[in-house]
């Protein structure tokens, strides 16, 4: 299916296309038996233009619309109002009906944003916990004191013979990489393409672009350096986990400094983007292949500077939340005593809802208890 100009689409495991356009083959593709084969297994009676590809070949139930649909709800919650409608389907209330029992309640194929999108609109798109939703997966009790908006494998468990799950967000801890793509069909093949690509959660993850001409790939991201049993000082997926690992621990206070440095280099490189192209533009009039080099040197430079700046970000959290607490910082520096040595740190200690879980379930186990002076 062709999306129309303007529109934009989302898939997260879960086949979306219901009916189609048989006689479109400008904007529709399929095989000719796609109807035939599944009236030979018994999948579909009904009349061909009633034919939902989705729901015979893969029927939405709880698990498609809560893991998988429920992705490209709050995608697309994010650059068109509306969607509130559908929260019910995201959560997994699949309603069927009609002549051949087909899912009544699902969201549309694509969407016409409310406004053009950015590179970073689409960058915000990737990056999601279902916040300001029910199904927000940083204020229930399984994110723990510090809001940590992740839960960790499997995704379903019983209690009293009585299934429940953990959510699946767009973003979360397992991603190895993920990108955005960009293509400017006004420029040179090797200028107009981007792939704004980016290791490890998207939340926290920090996208460089890499021009597709470029002739070398970066340290950072070769394969070879390092892999999922072998650390590497060198490694763009290690460096970046070894931040946001740390970061799970007091998540809500960290992932302020992540972002921080996240979007100081994000807003960089798109500032920059627009003087490359510039550049790169001009050496390809006299020589492609000069060009070429010159946008390898900027993206490989970038991308393994990048990992460098988030291993010195790695420091600086160790060094700021050590053990709990929370250095003292003052203009951008940590403070000292007039002896040099640190002030007495933050103990910024446990939210007052999670000291009652505590009491709730220890008792008068933790209780202090009065002194008898006699």
């Amino acid at each position: 299916m062709k999306i129309p100009d303007g529109y934009i689409s989302g898939h997260a495991n879960q086949a979306r296309i219901t009916t189609f356009p048989a006689n479109d083959k400008e904007n529709c593709v399929y095989s000719p038996d796609v109807i035939s084969f599944a009236r030979s297994k018994g999948w579909f009676k009904g009349e061909d233009k009633d034919f939902s590809f989705s729901d015979v070949y893969a029927p939405v139930d709880f698990s498609g619309a809560r893991f998988c649909e429920a992705r490209v709800w709050a995608g697309f919650k994010k650059v068109i109002g509306g969607m509130e409608k559908y929260t019910d389907y995201a959560k997994g209330i699949v309603r069927y009906g009609g002549a051949n029992n087909f899912a009544t309640n699902r969201m549309p194929l694509w969407i016409k944003p409310d406004k053009k999108l950015t590179v970073q609109d689409v960058m915000g798109m990737m990056r999601d916990h279902y916040q300001d939703t029910e199904l927000d997966m940083s204020q229930d009790l399984g994110a723990g004191p510090f809001g940590l908006p992740y839960r960790w494998r499997g995704m379903t468990w019983q209690v009293d013979s009585v299934t429940y799950c953990h959510e699946r967000a767009i973003s979360t801890q397992q991603t190895g990489f993920s990108f955005v793509t960009q293509s400017r069909n006004w420029l040179p093949d090797p200028i107009g393409g981007i792939l704004w690509f980016g290791v490890d959660d998207t939340y926290s993850t920090c996208y460089v672009p890499m021009y597709c001409g470029i002739r070398e790939i970066p340290e950072c991201f070769r394969v070879g350096n390092g892999d999922m049993l072998t650390y590497s000082e060198t490694s763009a997926f290690w460096t970046f986990n070894m931040v946001t690992n740390f970061a799970y621990l007091r998540f809500v206070d960290m992932i302020k400094d992540v972002q921080k440095v996240q979007s100081e280099l994000e807003n960089k490189y798109i500032s920059y983007v627009p003087l490359i192209d510039k550049a790169a533009e001009t050496l390809y009039k006299s020589s492609p292949e000069q060009a070429r080099r010159f946008l390898t040197e900027y993206s490989v430079n970038e991308a393994n500077n990048m990992t460098a700046e988030w291993k010195k970000l790695g420091q600086y959290l160790l060094v700021k939340y050590i053990d709990g607490n929370i250095k003292r910082e003052k203009n951008g520096q940590f403070e000292r005593t007039e002896y040099g040595l640190p002030p007495s740190p933050i103990f910024a200690g446990y939210p007052e809802w999670w000291l009652r879980a505590i009491v709730e379930n220890t008792g008068d186990c933790k209780k202090v208890l009065e002194t008898d002076g006699n």
